[in-house]
C-alpha cells in the first residue's frame, strides 16, 4: 500500500471542506414495538443512569443473548454503551497500534480513528461479499504497513455488512480469522444485523468468536434488529482471557471519562428486548421478511435501470454502483459520489449517502439506498406493510417503489 492510500486523522472532501456528518444507520420504516415502549415507559420514573459499562440486568441479558447464538461467556466479560460510536471509540482507544478495516465498510468506523488520531488502512473485500478484507490483501497490507514502521494492531469487520447488505460466507470468514490471528491482529466483529437475515433458513452466519474466541471481541448496536435507534444502546462481548479483561477495563475507563452511561429506562428496554420473548422475536421475523421483500423490490430496479448491486442478504438497505450511468449522470452534474448524493436525495426525497461515506474512492458512483423509506410515511402505514400478505401490492409501497425505479430509470 502506498503511502498516500493512508487515512491520516483530516477531514475528507477536498476543496468541498470537511465531511461534517454521518449517515444515520438505516432507517427501518417501522413503529417502535408496543411491548418494547411499555418497559421504557414504566421505568420513565428512574432518573439515574446505569453504571459504567452498564448494570447487572443489562449484561446479563446480553449474556443469554450471545449464550443462545453459541457464544458462551460470562456477564462480566459484557460491556454496554449509549451507542456503538462510543464504544468503537473506547475500544480502538484500548487497543494501541494502528486499525485496518475492509473498503467500503459502516460510516462511523473511520470518524472514531480520526479523532483518536489512528493510523487507519482500508483492504479491499472480496467479489463475494462486503465487510471483511480479502485475506491475501489483508496479508500485503499487513506486510506494507510494517515495511513503512507502522503497527497493526485492530481489524474491524462486519460478517452482516453495513453498507453493502451482504453476508460473508463462512469460508471467507474463517480465512480472514486465519490470517489476522497469524499476523497477531485482535478482530472486533460487528454483528449489528446479523438478526436481519433476509432468509435465515438458507444462510449461514459464522462469527468470528466461533473459530478465533481468545482474538475476537464481538460488538452489537442493538438498533439492527432489537430497539429503536432513538434509544442508543450497543453492546460488547470480550474474550474470556486475561488479555480479555484487561482490555474490557480500559474500556471502562474511557466510556467512563467520557460518561458514556446507559440511561436505565433504556437499559430496561434493551434488556428485556435481549431477552427475546415472543413479541419481540416476532417481530424480527416479520421485520426481515419485509425488508427481503422490498430489497429485493429496489434490487431489480437497480439491476433494470443498468446499474450494479450486489442481492442484498441482510439489513435494510443495498449498495449500489451506478458507474455504467456515469454518461447520462454527468449530464446531470453528477462527477462522484458527493454529487450523487446530492442528486438521489433529492429525487428520492429520502437520504442517499454517497459511497465516499463509507470508505469508497470520491470518484466512485456508489450509494446507499435505503428500503425503510419505501414502507410508508406514518405509523398507520408502516404496520400495515408489516402485516400485509403481499405488501408490495399495497398502494403506498407501490407508489414508493414507482419513485424510486423512476428516479433510477430517467438514467438509462
Amino acid at each position: 500500500m502506498a503511502r498516500s492510500e493512508r487515512t491520516h486523522a483530516h477531514p475528507l472532501g477536498g476543496d468541498r471542506g470537511p465531511v461534517r456528518y454521518g449517515p444515520p444507520a438505516p432507517d427501518p420504516g417501522l413503529p417502535v414495538l408496543p411491548e418494547l415502549a411499555g418497559v421504557l415507559a414504566a421505568s420513565a420514573a428512574r432518573v439515574l443512569p446505569e453504571p459504567p459499562g452498564g448494570g447487572t440486568i443489562l449484561r446479563e441479558a446480553a449474556r443469554g443473548y450471545w449464550d443462545r447464538r453459541g457464544l458462551h461467556g460470562d456477564a462480566d466479560a459484557v460491556v454496554a454503551a449509549p451507542g456503538p460510536q462510543p464504544l468503537l471509540l473506547a475500544l480502538i482507544a484500548a487497543h494501541g497500534g494502528d486499525v485496518l478495516m475492509p473498503r467500503p465498510c459502516p460510516a462511523g468506523w473511520m470518524p472514531q480513528a480520526r479523532l483518536l488520531g489512528r493510523p487507519a488502512y482500508h483492504v479491499p473485500t472480496p467479489a463475494e461479499c462486503g465487510g471483511i478484507p480479502d485475506p491475501y490483501a489483508l496479508l500485503e497490507t499487513v506486510r506494507r504497513v510494517r515495511a513503512e514502521g507502522g503497527r497493526p494492531r485492530l481489524l474491524l469487520i462486519s460478517v452482516a455488512d453495513d453498507p453493502t447488505a451482504t453476508l460473508a460466507p463462512p469460508e471467507l470468514v474463517r480465512e480472514v480469522c486465519e490470517a489476522a490471528a497469524a499476523e497477531g491482529l485482535h478482530v472486533v466483529s460487528d454483528e449489528t444485523w446479523r438478526d436481519t437475515l433476509h432468509r435465515p433458513h438458507d444462510t449461514v452466519l459464522l462469527s468470528p468468536a466461533e473459530m478465533c474466541p481468545d482474538d475476537v471481541t464481538v460488538v452489537s448496536d442493538l438498533a439492527g434488529a432489537l430497539t429503536p435507534s432513538a434509544w442508543p444502546v450497543a453492546v460488547a462481548r470480550f474474550p474470556d482471557t486475561a488479555r480479555g479483561a484487561v482490555r474490557r477495563a480500559r474500556v471502562l475507563d474511557v466510556l467512563t471519562a467520557l460518561g458514556a452511561l446507559v440511561a436505565e429506562p433504556v437499559a430496561r428496554a434493551a434488556a428485556h428486548a435481549l431477552g427475546e420473548p415472543e413479541a419481540v422475536r416476532d417481530r424480527i421475523r416479520r421485520a426481515a421478511a419485509l425488508q427481503a421483500r422490498v430489497a429485493s423490490a429496489a434490487h431489480r430496479a437497480v439491476l433494470t435501470a443498468g446499474a450494479l448491486a450486489r442481492p442484498p442478504q441482510a439489513g435494510r438497505h443495498l449498495y449500489a454502483d451506478l458507474g455504467p450511468l456515469r454518461g447520462r449522470l454527468a449530464a446531470r452534474g453528477v462527477t462522484d459520489s458527493m454529487e450523487l448524493e446530492e442528486y438521489l436525495t433529492r429525487r428520492l426525497g429520502a437520504l442517499a449517502p454517497g459511497g465516499h461515506r463509507f470508505g469508497d474512492e470520491l470518484g466512485a458512483l456508489r450509494v446507499r439506498l435505503s428500503t425503510g423509506p419505501l414502507l410508508g410515511a406514518t405509523p398507520e402505514r408502516q404496520m400495515e406493510s408489516l402485516t400485509a400478505v403481499e405488501p408490495l401490492e399495497l398502494p403506498h409501497v407501490a407508489q414508493a417503489l414507482s419513485i424510486f425505479e423512476a428516479a433510477l430509470d430517467e438514467l438509462r
